[in-house]
């Protein structure tokens, strides 16, 4: 019996697994809002809590380690107890962890919050790829991806163009309950996909999917050479980018005026879509042109990619984009809504290339510790780099020194791309290939 000739929301028809993806994609929203909330209202943070720059750097590099361990293990617990009960345990660490951020009467415990938000939501990420793979491998698999990272890209949106008015309208804290709300939303999104996938699991015979980054440390050994140029691309790019969006507001406001949050006399939705609309007229809509380039155009890249190939050479013009730039920011007073541009081309180009070139230079056995393993040394660069980056800035009371380093990021990824391309060539060339 074919999907037309069963009922309008039977388990095997598409509506019932398109309704699957909505909710599974939504169970990351929240957390990709929360992340930034604390970015997108530094000086209030460092004026609360009477510290500097490096200490918001330092929310960021908590959030990481814990990311680094739970990439490291929250694949295992996937597997053991399956994609609906991981899935929730972990969405109530995000809730758990937001709230304490809220709530938190001093660094300390602000620190703590995060590094449980932060094993909740890296893990999440891992639980929602092992469902997209259990409901859609041999269907819309693609898309499926394509689709969360919209909405989990619609959170870091909203958190550069509302979190600051919020805070202006409601205090800080309420502006990082907000943020622990949507991740309650979130997690109510979970509960509704178990309810979903259970009905299901009878019905379809539901294969238990793997974690997709679950780390078979025997595996390691054998990882080829153009891989690990891979990884250090990984790093370098990723450090480039989170560490610079996630504290640039304050830089877009201090050294070009750009208001922190515009719309003043404005309702609060009128306001927030305010900035939205407003993207090159304020630091928290100029901070989001990277994620929204992303959000609306990863998806044509990764079709571009597919039918020319070329994924090495797209690798290596992505890092090139990046040194300009940061430099451009750093160096001169040309208006940040250019270079930031630059920056979100480099942010759609590389991503769509280098993920995709993993199961090219890996046996296919070794897939998922492959990616489990990038992940986490991802992670280890994006604890380290929010840290220096705030004590550039706290060191020289400025912004040049932190962009010469992003910049140098951009220039050692180049480096890597190029290794890259050039193993690449010396083993027949399969990055450069279409399809």
């Amino acid at each position: 019996m074919n999907e037309s000739n069963r009922g309008s929301f039977h388990p095997s028809g598409k509506a019932y697994r398109f309704a699957v993806l909505g909710f599974a994609s939504l169970m990351t929203f929240g957390s990709y809002f929360a992340y930034d909330s604390v970015g997108a209202i530094e000086n209030t943070l460092i004026e609360v809590f009477r510290a500097d720059r490096a200490a918001i750097g330092a929310m960021y590099s908590m959030y990481s380690i814990a990311a680094f361990f739970a990439v490291l293990f929250g694949g295992v617990l996937t597997d053991r107890i399956g994609t609906r009960r991981a899935s929730l345990l972990f969405s109530g660490l995000v809730v758990i962890g937001a709230a304490i951020v809220a709530g938190a009467p001093s660094l300390p415990v602000l620190y703590a919050g995060r590094i449980l938000f932060g094993i909740g939501s890296e893990s999440m990420v891992v639980a929602q790829s092992a469902i997209l793979a259990r409901w859609f491998t041999g269907k819309e698999l693609a898309l499926s991806f394509g689709i969360t990272l919209t909405v989990s890209r619609l959170g870091t949106l909203f958190t550069f163009n509302t979190e600051a008015l919020l805070a202006e309208r409601m205090g800080f804290r309420g502006a990082l309950w907000v943020a622990a709300a949507l991740c309650a939303m979130s997690l109510a999104s979970n509960w509704v996909y178990a309810l979903l996938d259970r009905r299901a699991e009878p019905v379809l015979h539901l294969r238990q999917a793997g974690a997709g980054d679950k780390i078979s440390w025997s595996d390691v050994r054998g990882l080829s050479t153009p891989y690990w140029y891979a990884v250090m691309l990984c790093v370098t790019f990723y450090s480039a980018i989170f560490p610079f969006t996630a504290l640039s507001t304050d830089f877009f406001h201090e050294k070009w005026g750009l208001p922190q949050a515009a719309a003043e006399g404005k309702g609060l939705v009128e306001g927030a879509f305010y900035n939205v609309t407003h993207m090159f007229s304020t630091a928290q809509g100029t901070s989001s042109i990277i994620i929204t380039a992303s959000m609306f155009l990863a998806p044509f890249a990764g079709d571009l990619v597919d039918r020319i190939g070329r994924r090495a050479s797209l690798m290596i013009l992505g890092s090139l984009l990046m040194i300009p730039a940061h430099l451009a920011m750093g160096l001169t007073d040309l208006r940040p809504a250019i270079p930031m541009i630059v920056l979100g081309a480099a942010f759609v180009l590389v991503p769509a290339a280098m993920w995709p070139s993993i199961p090219l230079i890996v046996e296919e056995k070794r897939v998922g510790t492959a990616y489990g393993v990038m992940t986490a040394i991802q992670n280890i660069g994006l604890l380290a780099f929010p840290y220096f980056n705030g004590k550039l800035r706290d060191a020289t009371h400025g912004y040049a020194a932190s962009q010469v380093m992003f910049g140098g990021l951009g220039f050692a990824g180049l480096l890597f791309a190029l290794l890259l391309l050039r193993a690449d060539r010396r083993s027949g060339a399969r990055l450069e290939r279409a399809r």
